[in-house]
C-alpha cells in the first residue's frame, strides 16, 4: 500500500526548525551506519552515542516544528513521510560516510559550526528555541573536541591516513559554505532576534577548523567556490539512498511510533 507524503506549511518559522531538524536526523543516521563497523569498540560506542544526541536534537524540533505548524503532523510524520525534495538539510550532513577519516572530517566541519550555532541561538527570542539550544551546545561541545582529537591524529599519524584525511578534507570544503547562508525567509527571523546571521559564525568558525587541521600537520583548502542547494530542497543523489533506508519502516508499517 503506497503511503501518502505528508504536505507542511512552511511558514519561515516551521521552514527554519524544519532545515536545523533535518540536519540532525540525516547526520544522526549517517553516524548510526557505523554502528559494528567501527575501527575500535570505544570509537562504535562514540559515534553511535553522538548519533543519538542527533536523534534526540532532531526529535525536540520536530516535535516544536509541528506545534508551530499547527496542523496534524507530528515528529514522525515529518522525519519519516515527506519526499527527498521535502527535506531541508545542509549537503554536507548527507554525505556518505566514505572511510573513517572522512566521516571525522564531516564531523569536524559541522561540529564545529553547531557548537557556535548552538551557543549564540541561547539568546534566541524563541524561548523553546534558546531551550534547545541550551541542552545542544553542551552535546555539540563534546562532538567538536571528539572529531578534533581524531582529526589530529589521522593527519599527524601514519601517511595513509594523512593522505586519507587530507584528500576528505579537499573533497568535503566546498560543502562547508552553506552552513552560513541565509535566505529571505531566515534574515526576517534574524530581524526579530528568533534566529541569528551564522555568517557572522563564518571568523570564528574557519579559526577553529584551522587550528585542528594546523596542527593536523594538514592543509585547509584555497577553493572558495561552495555547493549549496540543501537547504532549497536540491539534493545530490546520495539523500534518495539513505531515505529508502530510513522511512522503510514506517512506509512498510503505517503508524509505527519512536
Amino acid at each position: 500500500m503506497a503511503i501518502a507524503n505528508v504536505q507542511v506549511s512552511e511558514t519561515p518559522l516551521v521552514l527554519y526548525t524544519l532545515r536545523r531538524a533535518d540536519d540532525a536526523l540525516i547526520l544522526g543516521h549517517r553516524l548510526s551506519e557505523w554502528c559494528g563497523h567501527a575501527p575500535m569498540l570505544e570509537e562504535d560506542m562514540a559515534l553511535s552515542n553522538i548519533a543519538l544526541d542527533l536523534l534526540g536534537l532532531a526529535r525536540e524540533l520536530y516535535s516544536y516544528t509541528a506545534q508551530v505548524e499547527g496542523r496534524d503532523n507530528d515528529e514522525d510524520k515529518l522525519a519519516y513521510l515527506r519526499d527527498v525534495r521535502q527535506y531541508r538539510n545542509l549537503l554536507l550532513v548527507e554525505q556518505p560516510n566514505g572511510d573513517f577519516a572522512r566521516t571525522l572530517v564531516r564531523q569536524l566541519f559541522y561540529s564545529a559550526f553547531a557548537d557556535l550555532y548552538w551557543r549564540a541561538m541561547m539568546k534566541s527570542g524563541d524561548a523553546t528555541l534558546a531551550a534547545i539550544a541550551a541542552k545542544s551546545e553542551k552535546e555539540s561541545a563534546y562532538h567538536l573536541r571528539h572529531s578534533s582529537e581524531w582529526i589530529i591524529r589521522l593527519g599527524d599519524g601514519t601517511a595513509e591516513s594523512h593522505a586519507r584525511a587530507q584528500t576528505a578534507i579537499d573533497d568535503l570544503w566546498a560543502f562547508t559554505g552553506e552552513m552560513f547562508t541565509v535566505d529571505e525567509s531566515e534574515r526576517g527571523l534574524i530581524e526579530t532576534s528568533v534566529a541569528i546571521d551564522p555568517a557572522g559564525l563564518r571568523p570564528q568558525w574557519l579559526k577553529t577548523v584551522s587550528d585542528v587541521i594546523g596542527e593536523a600537520t594538514l592543509a585547509v583548502p584555497t577553493n572558495d567556490w561552495m555547493q549549496q542547494g540543501g537547504r532549497g530542497g536540491r539534493h545530490s543523489e546520495h539523500l534518495g539512498h539513505l531515505l529508502s533506508e530510513l522511512q522503510h519502516m514506517q512506509r512498510t508499517f503505517p503508524g509505527l511510533t519512536w
